[in-house]
């Protein structure tokens, strides 16, 4: 597939605008980070903020989605949001695990009800 100039400006623009500016932060959260202890109360507060967050972002993609999303049945929504936690829980506490298990319902589901493109 051959890269037209237009398509790699837009990619060009993704990688400095969007991936790199956030890299430095998660290089110098590693390199910043390698002296903290994990039990820390400083840590089990960066944890649970974190943890809010992601409920957060389900809640509102589960509760008023946005794009394709909007075309998918609550039911199914919530179906997911349910096959994630249980993704979560049953492959080690793993949060990878629990987005793909989700993912992998919505698209599904979408196959399913021939929604989307």
């Amino acid at each position: 597939m051959t890269l037209f100039p237009d398509e790699m400006t837009a990619i060009l623009v993704v990688i400095v605008v969007g991936f790199l500016p956030n890299e430095i932060w998660r290089v110098l959260g590693v390199v910043l980070g390698r002296g903290l202890d994990e039990n820390s109360a400083w840590m089990q507060w960066v944890r649970a903020v974190a943890t809010a967050l992601l409920a957060a972002v389900v809640a509102r993609l589960l509760l008023t989605p946005s794009g394709t999303l909007v075309a998918l049945p609550f039911l199914l929504r919530a179906g997911a949001v349910a096959a994630g936690v249980a993704g979560f829980l049953l492959i080690r506490r793993s949060v990878l695990a629990g987005v793909l298990t989700a993912e992998a319902v919505l698209v599904a589901g979408a196959w399913w009800l021939g929604v989307g493109g």
